[in-house]
């Protein structure tokens, strides 16, 4: 990867997991922006993109998967680590149908964060063969 520092979205609607995840990030030398709300950080893309985002699928109003759905129909294609603390196959698997490239249990490891935003930002744009596993 080139010397480009990386612009991550953190949406989440704890903002004790956004300060935690922007610290994290920042360390990482990543430019960090943080949402509270799905809606908000919807009404942002419409200005501009991060290289990735770290996305909550439980919170109120517009849900992580609502996000997903309204970029995919957007046309907008942003590398998407997904995030919980409410994990179940069936959550799973919908979010990496939706597109996401990592799927995450919170409390989320630093490491497995970190890794997970660099293998979705790579060249091939973190695709892998079969989204079937979450990265750990």
């Amino acid at each position: 990867m080139n010397n480009r520092r990386v612009l991550v979205a953190v949406v989440d609607d704890d903002a004790s997991v956004r300060t935690a995840l922007g610290r994290l990030l920042r360390s990482a030398s990543h430019d960090v922006e943080t949402f509270s709300s799905g809606a908000e950080f919807l009404e942002s893309v419409k200005e501009h993109q991060p290289d990735c985002v770290v996305l909550d699928l439980h919170m109120p109003q517009v849900s992580g998967f609502a996000v997903q759905t309204r970029l995919a129909e957007s046309g907008i294609r942003l590398p998407t680590v997904v995030i919980t603390g409410y994990d179940a196959e069936a959550t799973r698997e919908r979010a990496l149908a939706g597109g996401a490239a990592a799927y995450l249990r919170k409390p989320v490891d630093g490491q497995a964060l970190l890794d997970a935003i660099a293998a979705a930002v790579s060249p091939n744009g973190g695709l892998r063969p079969e989204p079937c596993c979450e990265q750990t």
